[in-house]
């Protein structure tokens, strides 16, 4: 089962008035070169992948960001326990500069966009309600960050 293309999740929200959808804010400080890389991969991802029940993604000029543990991560999903609430994504993209000086603009990029489809995956977890352990949904979840993130480059031109 591809979690990115399943249908399970109609079992759950047809019937439900809801808005669908995958909308993206990005803070006014994010590099242009991170604003449109970002820009380009959502637009690739809503033209393969349907997101049945709405999520916002807030990319922010941020090294980290501190998730609900307190811990201090790249990328967070908020996955409400009540269904009929949207959950939220929050993606730091501060380190752009620092990482492209390091590891090339390129690898830079991608390591920001391989934290949106992770994150994208816990989405998919969530609405088609799968049952996993911790682990579990975090080993899914890289790996289908590594699927998604080959499968886009394939569509890119590299230098």
């Amino acid at each position: 089962m591809d979690i990115w293309k399943t249908k399970r999740w109609k079992s759950y929200y047809l019937g439900y008035n809801h808005r669908y959808g995958l909308r993206v804010d990005y803070e006014k400080t994010v590099d242009p070169n991170v604003k449109r890389a970002c820009k380009e991969f959502i637009s690739w991802l809503r033209s393969k992948y349907e997101f049945p029940m709405r999520i916002r993604m807030y990319v922010k000029d941020k090294k980290q960001i501190r998730a609900q543990d307190g811990s201090m991560v790249y990328g967070t999903c908020f996955l409400p326990y009540d269904r009929s609430e949207e959950p939220y994504i929050r993606i730091a993209a501060g380190y752009y500069q620092e990482q492209a000086e390091k590891r090339g603009i390129d690898n830079a990029l991608a390591s920001i966009l391989w934290n949106i489809a992770h994150e994208l995956s816990h989405y998919f977890q969530w609405i088609n309600n799968l049952e996993l352990t911790p682990i579990g949904e975090e080993r899914q979840a890289t790996n289908y960050a590594n699927r998604i993130l080959d499968e886009y480059a394939e569509t890119r031109d590299h230098p």
